[in-house]
């Protein structure tokens, strides 16, 4: 089927989560602010169809957030609406993208649906997406591990700097607590803002962590390199955010307790992506996340939490039409 011919079809599009890692350099003096460390995981998933329809419509999942997407969209087009249909979500203000990717969803989608062919670098600003981090429009494009360049002086989205696939056999062991939520938003926004300066040295520290450690750990499949740098890079970061999340440097005490068991029982590279709550450890088999799932499960669900057993995803956003 041709592009002209998709403005009678319906458009499906699938998107991958992603997790936050941690910052580069918070502070910017060199000229460029945050840098993020990102990975595209295979699970949660977006996944939402889109049709034409005589107004605009909104139907399963996040009906607010996606009809309001659609609208600014479709722009001044007269004449016919869009309806989305958002079939999975990933778990919203959980700290792993699901705005971001709702919104490249969506507009990727429409897009389609009028024969234009935008990128996620073009689709962001439109959706007010990739203000401080890019790697939720790399997971939407291409997938795998991520390292953006921060933000320069300019509006634009922070540049992939570093893109790499994740290693097939490793687990990534995802803690969700369902009813707490991370930041975000306008609170986001005045939490930054109301950061003490983030030190220089921690800037540069974890800047050779991920150099010399993180990167050649992953590119090697030493999972012990990978994840005492992960950890430690975590670490420094939680520490900055702590006076935003009661203290701590978990979102969730109850994830924070459960991923130092993980920890205690042979994972590596603990932490919390983003905001949070979601936290997450990395083992190297498929095996070891299983033995590790069984040990845990029913400690999770008495402390009010879930176990998922991900991987990482090196591929982006499919966009079908069907």
């Amino acid at each position: 089927m041709s592009l002209s011919s998709a403005s009678s079809a319906t458009i499906r599009v699938r998107a991958p989560a992603r997790l936050h890692l941690g910052f580069l350099d918070l502070n910017g003096t060199i000229g460029r602010r945050f840098g993020s460390i990102g990975l595209a995981v295979d699970q949660p998933e977006t996944d939402l169809t889109l049709r034409r329809s005589a107004q605009h419509e909104a139907h399963g999942l996040e009906r607010a957030r996606a009809l309001a997407l659609v609208k600014k969209f479709a722009g001044n087009e007269k004449g016919s609406g869009f309806a989305v249909d958002v079939r999975k979500a990933i778990p919203a203000h959980a700290g792993l993208g699901s705005g971001t990717q709702l919104a490249l969803s969506i507009g990727a989608a429409i897009a389609r649906m009028q024969g234009r062919t935008l990128s996620p670098e073009d689709i962001a600003p439109l959706g007010e997406r990739g203000a401080r981090s890019g790697i939720g429009l790399s997971a939407f494009a291409s997938g795998g591990f991520i390292v953006d360049g921060g933000k320069g002086s300019d509006d634009k989205p922070p540049p992939l700097t570093v893109r790499c696939d994740f290693p097939d056999a490793w687990r990534i062991m995802l803690i969700f607590e369902k009813d707490s939520a991370g930041v975000s938003g306008e609170a986001e926004t005045t939490a930054f803002a109301d950061l003490p300066e983030f030190p220089q040295s921690a800037a540069a520290h974890i800047c050779h962590l991920v150099l010399m450690k993180l990167i050649p750990g992953l590119k090697e499949t030493d999972l012990s390199a990978f994840g005492s740098a992960l950890t430690e890079i975590q670490q420094i970061a939680g520490g900055y955010f702590a006076s935003k999340q009661g203290g701590s440097v978990w979102t969730s005490p109850a994830v924070g307790r459960l991923a130092h068991r993980m920890r205690d029982l042979g994972a590596q590279g603990i932490g919390q992506s983003s905001w949070g709550p979601t936290g997450f450890a990395f083992v190297d088999t498929p095996d070891a996340a299983q033995r590790l799932y069984d040990s845990l499960v029913e400690e999770a669900k008495g402390d009010g939490l879930s176990i998922l057993v991900a991987r990482g995803r090196n591929t982006g956003a499919s966009v079908e039409i069907i």
